[in-house]
């Protein structure tokens, strides 16, 4: 992977932004906040990593999502946006979601083989299939069952019909998938949003990070006032 749009400067601000589902519906969102990149970040062919923005002062970042929240907690970037899971699911102290963007929308849900039976009545020890362990664990805690989480980043509906774990905890959104793989939702974990997310010592001591806040908070009531589908 290469950098490109890269500058060894410490006032410049760094927005993280994550590869997949979010982000073609974060772009235009980003676009009336004042957030855009410069031509490379469109480009199909390009591997870079970091991208120049329009607004001299601000470099933007491209990376998995789990670790949006990573670079943004520990100040290695000071803005991002990321989906609600991610945030729920590390749970980082210095981390701080002030705008829900009202994108991205989906579920993280339980799911398990359509013929694969009934759990046993009682069971206290479930293995469960996820790219969400501490969530899962908490989820099925409440229920009075200890889950052994077994990590996977994909592929997840393989899971049951492979024998590796009976259920799955994965991201939902219109259950195509989980159809088609011979699965049915059980349970739904949370809703999921995308959210705006801050580390919290940049907002205090950077008026930029706050007036950024303010600019994707107009933006996100704006849309919520003109109603779905405007």
């Amino acid at each position: 992977m290469t950098i490109s749009g890269f500058h060894d400067n410490p006032g410049q601000l760094t927005f993280a932004v994550p590869k997949g589902r979010i982000l073609d519906e974060a772009l235009p969102v980003m676009a009336r906040a004042g957030v855009e990149p410069d031509a490379e970040f469109h480009d199909p062919k390009s591997r870079a990593l970091s991208f120049a923005c329009l607004r001299p002062d601000m470099r933007l970042i491209r990376v998995r999502a789990f670790d949006v929240a990573t670079f943004v907690a520990h100040g290695a970037a000071q803005v991002g946006i990321v989906g609600s899971d991610v945030i729920e699911e590390f749970d980082y102290a210095d981390l701080y979601a002030p705008v829900d963007l009202g994108i991205g929308l989906c579920r993280l849900s339980v799911a398990r083989l359509v013929d694969g039976g009934d759990e046993p009545q009682g069971a206290s020890h479930l293995r469960v299939a996820t790219k969400y362990p501490n969530l899962t664990r908490r989820h099925f805690e409440a229920a009075g069952v200890q889950a052994e989480c077994v990590k996977l980043n994909g592929a997840m509906e393989l899971a049951p019909s492979l024998g590796l774990a009976r259920q799955i905890v994965d991201l939902v959104s219109t259950g195509k998938t989980l159809k088609e793989n011979g699965l049915v939702e059980t349970d739904v974990i949370i809703e999921i949003s995308a959210r705006l997310i801050v580390n919290r010592t940049a907002l205090k001591t950077d008026p930029r990070v706050a007036a950024l806040v303010d600019a994707f908070r107009r933006d996100a009531e704006a849309r919520r006032l003109e109603g779905p589908g405007q």
